[in-house]
């Protein structure tokens, strides 16, 4: 049993569906001539598995960014011997005139087609084919599909190809075009249909329809709409302009269980709802269970006065209605909508579920019933809910998340939708939340956040998408799209003049990303561009004189990228980091975690031995020897210093071609400068392996480096014991260091310091029950 609420497993159907979509010729289809995707001649799929691939597939291909779309695709169910559809949702302008023609020999029950701006008249003569089988039909948003499109001149030697490609924005209307021979239709959704179509004399046809959508469709001639008045059972007019003649027809519509005349805005409305309207509607309506009248200028006479409705609890039941054409209701409604009106705010409202701005209920609802067709209102919906979740509390946490998350999914390229989303899940992310919220919801927010981030490069998306990511676990959280997030990030970085606080966030993700990650996720991260990037950012930061947060995060992300990756080292030398390093010490001698991070990072490459030949000048030993009296963030950078000159050492006098500074003068300095550290300093500073020190124990070669060795261990194990004593005893350090204590050459000092550690592992090991661990 799931132990947070959203957090129940894909069913084995999905799973598998999505499989096969990112794998089909390794599935269902195999490669024909001229690499065309073909069904298996033994497959035979039922509509149950035909409508799911379909309907996943145009999922995927608007909210995957690592799926692409497969030529041909619907081309694969065109034989209903083989492959059977009845139910079709497909949106945006990804769908054309072929992938319907493709597939027009199916007997399609249901086909919901959302802004298909791409589809033209010659799609019109692909739903005839689906005459006699189709029931409800979506053309919501497909705005070209009623114009034919003019043909481009085609060259002399030229194929005609019938091709989107081959032709130009709509040109002329179809008007040979009717309903004619649908007799099984029932639900139909024309909005948004263009002025130019007659909309009487289309539907003329259709004398059964029970559902009927007109949204935002001109009405010249409302009367037209009488003659479903016997069968008509749902009826929405969203932005339509209203008229008496048109609510005198409407009213006679006595079948209608779900009436919709609502608006985006009361300003572009000059009709008035009055009380006398909304008790027409309400009593020539008799079997009424859903209204929505949001967006009108509602009068004040609605409404029952203050004193008396704010008596009592609110209750439901209509004779207790604040507003008074409801109280001739014979039963609550289950749904109402009263958003961006007055009377939403009353304390009696006769309906299960009302739309509106009052609480937190009225907002979810809103968002709910206005996403898919309505981003205008969802949008600002959506946005009321961020002031929910940024100053009051959010009580239906996982409603919220899950309402944002399908708004972002449903409007991808809606930069309105993509502001206010983006915004809401940063709140409803954070901390106070992030208890109730499951893997696999925070997951999808992840994802629908990554999806604004490609579509969107403006500021405003950009920095509210990066916020939000840094309300997870990183990188544990971002780890399933690792390589995705870093490409993100890298993009936005590009831009030599980037907004000062997105640069800011997005350089701190980048560090924590190649923080506490494995090498091949380095080397990957490495091979995108990382390394470029954050040295590029640094040269602009040097030229504008500034150490800000954005130079220090990009020399900490260096630092991290390095560890023990020897592919980003070679990188960050040949990107000419060595003189960036120069000159940020020069322009900033005072800057403390500046030099700490830059020292870490050439620890970093001091513990390539192929590399160290480049740190060998006398310019750079002599910017580390100077180092060592550094006294900047307490011992770091000293220590640091001293660690790149310890790998340097190593590799004894005879690779030492300067003159200077002389190598016994360095070494001396080394040692002062290590017998001056406490050693029991608490370190801004994570080792995840002790192998490059370890390397430096059983030798004679360079005594001091043995010794910066053993006190960095002795340092370690002594203040950190829980961390850092299994991890020397795991990676065979209590050997090594029994070879220390038997070399000639090795330094008393280093000998006692190596005893210590020793008997620090052994102390640690005989009490395992530290409650401290």
């Amino acid at each position: 049993m799931a132990t947070k609420a959203g957090d129940d497993p894909d069913s084995l159907m999905a799973l598998c569906t999505v499989f096969c979509l990112k794998n089909l010729r390794r599935t269902m289809c195999y490669t024909g001539d001229q690499n065309k995707l073909c069904l298996r001649p033994d497959v035979f799929l039922p509509s149950e598995i035909c409508d799911k691939l379909v309907n996943v597939y145009m999922e995927l291909v608007h909210t995957d960014s690592d799926f692409e779309l497969q030529d041909g695709f619907f081309q694969l169910f065109c034989d209903p011997c083989s492959t059977r559809l009845t139910q079709l949702h497909l949106r945006e302008d990804f769908v054309r005139d072929k992938d319907l023609e493709a597939i027009a020999k199916q007997d399609l029950i249901e086909l919901h087609l959302t802004s298909c701006t791409s589809l033209s008249a010659r799609s019109l003569r692909t739903l005839s084919c689906f005459r006699h089988s189709l029931v409800s039909l979506s053309l919501f948003g497909c705005t070209n599909v009623f114009f034919h499109r003019a043909r481009v001149p085609l060259a002399c030697g030229e194929d005609e190809d019938e091709d989107e490609e081959d032709q130009l924005p709509r040109h002329t209307l179809a008007s040979d075009f009717t309903f004619q021979g649908f007799g099984r239709l029932r639900l139909l959704n024309v909005g948004g249909l263009a002025a130019e179509v007659d909309v009487e004399t289309l539907l003329k046809p259709l004398p059964a329809l029970t559902s009927l959508d007109l949204s935002a469709v001109h009405l010249p001639r409302p009367a037209f709409l009488a003659q479903w008045r016997d069968r008509l059972g749902s009826l929405v007019l969203y932005n339509v302009d209203l008229s008496e003649e048109l609510i005198r027809t409407v009213v006679r519509l006595n079948h209608l269980r779900h009436l919709d005349i609502s608006r985006e805005s009361q300003r572009s409305s000059k009709f008035k709802m009055t009380r006398k309207i909304l008790t027409a509607v309400v009593q020539g309506l008799g079997n009424l269970v859903s209204l929505d009248i949001s967006g009108h200028i509602m009068l004040d006479n609605c409404t029952v006065p203050h004193f008396e409705e704010a008596m009592g609890r609110p209750s439901m039941e209509p004779c207790k209605s604040s507003i008074y054409p409801f109280q001739e209701l014979k039963r609550p409604l289950q749904f109402l909508g009263l958003y961006n009106t007055t009377l939403c705010n009353v304390t009696h409202i006769p309906a299960y579920k009302v739309t509106g701005s009052k609480n937190e209920d009225q907002v979810l609802n809103a968002i709910e019933a206005y996403r898919e067709y309505r981003p205008e209102l969802a949008h600002r919906a959506i946005n009321q809910l961020f002031d929910i979740a940024r100053i009051q509390h959010c009580n239906q946490l996982l409603r919220a998340l899950q309402l944002v998350i399908g708004a972002l999914k449903c409007h991808k390229y809606d930069k309105s939708i993509q502001v206010t989303g983006s915004a809401a899940l940063f709140y409803l992310t954070n901390t106070e939340y992030r208890n109730d919220q499951s893997v696999r919801l925070r997951r999808e927010v992840i994802e629908v956040v990554l999806n604004g981030m490609e579509q969107y490069q403006e500021v405003t998306v950009q920095r509210n998408c990066c916020l939000t990511l840094c309300n997870f676990n990183i990188p544990e959280e971002l780890e399933f799209q690792y390589h995705r997030v870093n490409m993100l990030l890298l993009k936005i970085l590009e831009p030599a003049r980037q907004d000062e606080s997105i640069q800011r966030i997005a350089v701190h993700l980048c560090n924590a990303l190649v923080c506490q990650v494995d090498n091949d996720h380095k080397e990957a991260v490495g091979k995108m561009g990382f390394v470029k990037t954050m040295l590029n950012l640094i040269q602009k930061k040097l030229q504008d004189r500034m150490c800000d947060q954005v130079m220090e995060f990009s020399w900490s992300a260096l630092w991290n990228i390095t560890d023990e990756t020897p592919d980003n080292c070679q990188m960050f030398l040949n990107c000419s980091g060595m003189d960036l390093f120069l000159e940020c010490l020069q322009e900033f001698p005072d800057k403390q975690e500046l030099h700490r991070n830059m020292l870490g990072l050439l620890g970093n490459v001091a513990e390539v031995k192929a590399l160290r030949p480049q740190l060998l000048t006398s310019q750079f030993i002599t910017v580390f020897s100077n180092l060592l009296d550094s006294k900047a963030d307490g011992i770091e950078v000293s220590y640091n210093a001293c660690g790149v000159l310890s790998h340097i050492m190593y590799d004894g006098p005879e690779v030492w071609a300067l003159g200077e500074p002389d190598r016994v003068q360095v070494m001396d300095k080394m040692w002062d400068a290590i017998q001056s550290w406490d050693v029991s300093s608490r370190r801004n500073i994570n080792y995840r392996s002790f192998e490059p020190i370890l390397r430096l124990l059983p030798q004679s070669i360079s005594p001091v480096s043995q010794h910066w060795a053993t006190w960095a261990l002795y340092n370690l194990v002594s203040v950190y014991p829980n961390k850092y004593c299994p991890l020397l005893v795991k990676e065979g350090g209590i050997g090594l260091l029994e070879k220390v204590l038997e070399l000639e050459s090795s330094q008393r000092e280093t000998k006692d310091m190596a005893r210590k550690v020793m008997e620090q592992c052994e102390n640690f090991k005989e009490d395992p029950m530290d409650t401290s661990r």
